[in-house]
């Protein structure tokens, strides 16, 4: 969204022509502040704002636009992008030209000096989430010969032109492979700038410096560099290939952006949406279509097992019609408790608090979990479904039209003290009925309650079943939500840790997938309960 100071201003000094301003104006605030001032600019005027600045604060700002919008000035002024690019953040860059469509970037490359282009195409070589793709070459490094105020004088010559100055990095002599290629300088310890500043001013170097290192390998995943900055509160990671040889560092900053894009990718799968890889408000909409509507049309499809399910279940349905009305709370238990514990189980491997061969350890608290939380759930329902209405536990059918009631030979139609009429066991309406049956007529209609045959029963009615008893009908639920409850529990526990297992992102298995999965199967628990305590099955 635009800046509410800035923006206007932008507009003002853009009307005026006033270069000037421009170049004051982007010199005086946060790269980050003006890239936001910019958010609804064309590219044409982000450009033009940026242009009177010096080419290090144009990069900076540059680097703060959304990726639309960078896209955007690439096309329409690549020769002076070219030369932002020389002076972006190494690893700012090369993430840059791998989202840029291949014509463009290659177009770029061609206008970048020849030692960028040289650089950009080393970070290239490594996988997108990778450690080497999001590192920069641009570090602090000295040679361990060096006395504090030599290195302190040299480090006052390196500043300018790298990221970060706080660490530094002490390099062996340069070597070179069996082929004649100079191999990267093995890394021998590191130092802080204000470990060297303190230090005497005749102190060597390699008498300072700190040997035991915490490093990445460059083939590491990004989200362990989230990982080790977090847990010994770094400001950067130096990257080693297997060799030991120094290839770049990993900063903060670098790795908070890798952080916010996995957990947003993280949260749009959990929600059932494909990672839109861009902003929600950049995205066009195709795009978001396609992200959604793949996820869903796979839940859909899924969900109409439901049907099968219920289809399959129908004579219980009929039999007894009040257990209807209790299929969305089992539905409803199965998938939220599934969603709870493949969230908290996702998010534990995410930060990796666990992995998935401790996958017994969480099986064990997960089913002591499910247990108690099923209990909890269970006692609820068993109050709930005991204080079902006597009308509702009989399953009233509305009937609107006339009906004939033919009970069996020598028996007839009585009434009982409600007023309400029986039919007995065997009697035939539509279809031949097994059991008694009550009828229930309109306020002013009545029939003889002691005829002897066929019987003619005026519309409109309810013919209905006698009521099932509550305390059955109550353990019928609290054992259903129960067993839902723990089975949810330990599949939303389980599925995360198998997906990450086969090397899938386990985001996948939370949220609709889990809700979706355990929605068939709570139904089938469900009736096969029902079937078993109601009706004998």
């Amino acid at each position: 969204m635009p800046h509410p100071l800035f923006s206007p201003e932008l507009r003002v000094m853009l009307a005026d022509d006033d270069l000037p301003g421009l170049k004051a104006l982007c010199d005086s605030v946060h790269p980050a502040t003006a890239a936001e001032a910019l958010d609804e600019f064309s590219a044409a005027e982000i450009w033009t704002v940026i242009s009177p600045a010096d080419v290090r604060t144009q990069a900076a700002i540059f680097e703060y636009l959304p990726l639309a919008k960078q896209i955007e000035v690439v096309e329409s002024h690549r020769e002076g992008v070219a030369r932002l690019i020389e002076k972006m953040s190494h690893d700012d860059r090369v993430d840059l030209l791998r989202r840029l469509p291949a014509r463009i970037s290659e177009s770029l490359l061609r206008l970048v000096d020849e030692a960028d282009r040289k650089d950009i195409a080393t970070l290239f070589e490594y996988g997108e989430t990778t450690v080497g793709a999001i590192m920069t070459t641009d570090y602090a490094w000295l040679p361990p010969t060096l006395t504090a105020a030599e290195a302190v004088d040299q480090l006052r010559q390196q500043a300018p032109d790298r990221e970060t100055i706080y660490y530094v990095y002490v390099l062996d002599e340069l070597r070179k492979r069996a082929d004649g290629v100079a191999a990267p300088r093995k890394l021998l310890g590191a130092l802080s700038l204000r470990d060297l500043i303190l230090a005497p001013r005749f102190a060597l170097v390699r008498d300072l410096m700190e040997e035991e290192l915490v490093t990445l390998n460059y083939k590491d995943d990004q989200e362990l560099a989230g990982q080790v900055l977090a847990r010994y509160d770094f400001i950067a990671v130096p990257v080693v290939d297997d060799n030991g040889g120094m290839l770049g560092i990993v900063t903060h900053d670098d790795v908070l952006d890798v952080v916010q894009e996995e957990a947003t990718e993280d949260i749009q799968r959990q929600g059932g949406v494909s990672p839109l890889g861009q902003r929600y408000v950049d995205a066009s909409f195709f795009a978001i279509w396609k992200s959604r509507a793949v996820w869903l049309a796979l839940l859909f499809l899924a969900e109409l097992l439901t049907f099968w399910v219920l289809s399959y279940f129908e004579d219980a349905i009929s039999a007894v019609v009040v257990l209807a009305l209790f299929v969305p709370l089992c539905i409803s238990v199965g998938g939220n408790s599934g969603s709870q514990a493949s969230t908290l189980i996702t998010r534990s491997l995410a930060l990796g608090e666990i992995a998935p061969g401790q996958w017994r350890r969480v099986l064990r608290r997960e089913l002591i979990m499910g247990l108690a939380l099923g209990t909890t759930l269970g006692g609820i329902a068993f109050i709930r479904g005991a204080l079902t209405p006597t009308d509702t536990r009989g399953g009233p059918e509305k009937v609107n039209h006339p009906f004939t009631a033919t009970p069996p030979a020598g028996l007839g139609v009585t009434q009982d003290e409600s007023g309400d009429y029986l039919l007995p066991s065997g009697t035939s309406i539509t279809r031949r009925e097994d059991k008694p049956l009550l009828v229930r007529l309109e306020k002013g209609t009545s029939i003889s309650p002691t005829t002897l045959g066929p019987v003619e029963f005026p519309a409109p009615s309810e013919v209905r079943s006698p009521p099932i008893s509550r305390w059955q009908l109550g353990q019928v639920i609290a054992l259903a939500v129960m067993t839902i409850c723990l089975w949810g529990t330990l599949v939303g526990a389980m599925l995360p840790l198998m997906f990450r297992r086969l090397g899938l992102d386990p985001a996948v298995a939370s949220g609709p997938f889990v809700a979706t999965f355990v929605d068939v199967t709570g139904i089938a628990i469900y009736f096969i309960f029902a079937k078993s305590i109601l009706l004998g099955w």
